[in-house]
């Protein structure tokens, strides 16, 4: 039964390798279990499975994932590494305790391809805009996005540029999606003393070019991060908000003056993933269809636009308009790109 339990395993990961699924969702209900891919944002059925084959399924992820296979009333989280016969794959696993039992969530991060920047996004001219960051010798570039938007995509994309290969880069990230050999990547590991704060303090004593910061979530990570830059290095971040001027506004929530973000912001970012009308499936696309369905919208604040976007956070009003995502979207709607039930999905 535990070879059985392994093969089982061995064919979920593999299968959803195949489709390009970004999670597998394992739910236990009241008379089955229910295996579920997220493919391109929605999740599809994949496999109803006894209740018995759940727990055994279960408790072998945890056990791969290092956590802790008796302990079912905490949340849990653990990752492990795994080869393919295609690529290495970085899995990140979450159970949460329900009235049923554990749920449990595999996040798949594939290592082996990096998607290039000038692939990224749905208009052509966004890329160098993008790729224009590296050419400062300092200063803070906010991204934002929801959660699975492609913020990290961008950001390992934007690093593999050549101006970046030749930099010293470190990150900061929790966890590490992607490995790359010519980043110094740390982990933040809270248990060991590497905090957000503590990682940022010691990697500016590390001689960085470029310093990418997983996630500020504090008002101690933004005042590092905006000294970082105010000392002369270039600093990567994302942030949570819903749009480009909603990330002003938050930098201020957490202690930042305006006249610092006057001095250190250069760029704020903000994107959306959206599906692409496939010429061959037309309107949706099958799960089998292996072309890339999804690409990347973006919003970036820059220059005069981001000028009067810290002018009208400081109380001023200015008029001013640019490339917003709504705007951006329609655009893609009248090319025919995106359908109106997209357009409306990415501006909600």
């Amino acid at each position: 039964m535990e070879q059985a339990i392994e093969k089982i395993a061995e064919q979920i990961i593999r299968v959803a390798e195949k489709y390009q699924a970004s999670d597998i969702h394992l739910l236990l209900r009241k008379d089955d279990g229910i295996i579920r891919f997220r493919i391109d944002g929605q999740l599809i059925l994949y496999q109803l499975i006894t209740k018995e084959t759940y727990q055994r399924l279960l408790s072998y992820f945890k056990f791969l994932a290092s956590m802790d296979i008796g302990e079912k009333r905490k949340p849990q989280g653990g990752a492990l590494s795994i080869h393919t016969h295609r690529q290495r794959l970085q899995l990140r696993l979450s159970t949460l305790p329900s009235h049923t039992d554990e749920s449990l969530v595999i996040r798949i991060h594939p290592q082996h391809k990096q998607v290039p920047l000038s692939q990224l996004s749905l208009f052509p001219n966004v890329p160098k805009k993008l790729a224009s960051f590296l050419e400062y010798s300092q200063g803070l570039f906010i991204f934002t996005g929801a959660t699975g938007s492609g913020k990290s995509t961008t950001l390992y994309s934007l690093l593999q540029e050549e101006r970046a290969l030749y930099q010293n880069v470190i990150t900061l990230e929790d966890p590490i999606e992607q490995r790359h050999d010519h980043l110094i990547q740390v982990q933040v590991n809270e248990k060991a003393g590497i905090t957000f704060e503590a990682g940022l303090k010691s990697i500016l004593r590390h001689d960085p070019d470029i310093i990418l910061i997983g996630e500020i979530r504090d008002a101690q990570t933004a005042k590092i991060a905006v000294q970082a830059a105010l000392t002369g290095h270039t600093v990567l971040a994302t942030l949570h908000t819903k749009d480009t001027l909603g990330a002003i506004y938050r930098l201020i929530e957490l202690g930042i003056s305006l006249v610092d973000l006057e001095q250190v912001l250069r760029a704020v970012v903000s994107q959306r993933l959206v599906k692409v009308t496939c010429p061959f499936c037309q309107q949706s696309c099958k799960v089998y269809c292996n072309r890339r369905k999804r690409l990347a919208v973006y919003e970036i604040l820059q220059d005069e636009h981001l000028e009067k976007g810290l002018q009208e956070a400081n109380g001023a009003k200015v008029t001013h308009t640019f490339p917003s995502l709504e705007n951006q979207l329609r655009k893609g709607y009248a090319l025919g790109y995106l359908s109106a039930e997209d357009v409306e999905e990415g501006i909600r």
